[in-house]
């Protein structure tokens, strides 16, 4: 099993940052995609940004160039910068740990975070 917590999530004017963290604990294995997920009210849930216990990235078009995800692999977290935030992005942010295996993958979610943007 992994555990993740995340934190960060709040109030933020349209412009401005936000900073979230996931910290990830318990069966952590070397090959893994960290990830955050969003899901506005009557929405799906869908990608923001993910990567990969090697570094590679995946970005949502809609948040390309203001939102930048890294991670510190030491602590087993994962972080999402975002940027220029608008009010389409105000959603519940879900951080995802996938652990990949030999014959799959599993699956981890967080509780999730609120985002709110808001003037």
């Amino acid at each position: 099993q992994v555990q993740l917590v995340e934190s960060g999530g709040g109030l933020v004017q349209p412009g401005g940052s936000l900073r979230l963290s996931c910290a990830a604990s318990g069966s952590i294995f070397d090959r893994n995609i960290m990830g955050w997920y969003r899901q506005a009210p009557g929405k799906q849930r869908e990608l923001v940004a993910d990567i990969s216990s090697d570094g590679n990235t995946n970005f949502a078009d809609s948040v390309k160039g203001r939102f930048t995800i890294s991670r510190d692999n030491a602590k087993n977290t994962v972080y999402l910068q975002m940027n220029s935030l608008k009010l389409e992005d105000m959603a519940v942010y879900y951080c995802k740990y996938t652990r990949i295996l030999p014959w799959g993958k599993a699956e981890y979610w967080g509780q999730g975070t609120q985002v709110t943007v808001s003037s």
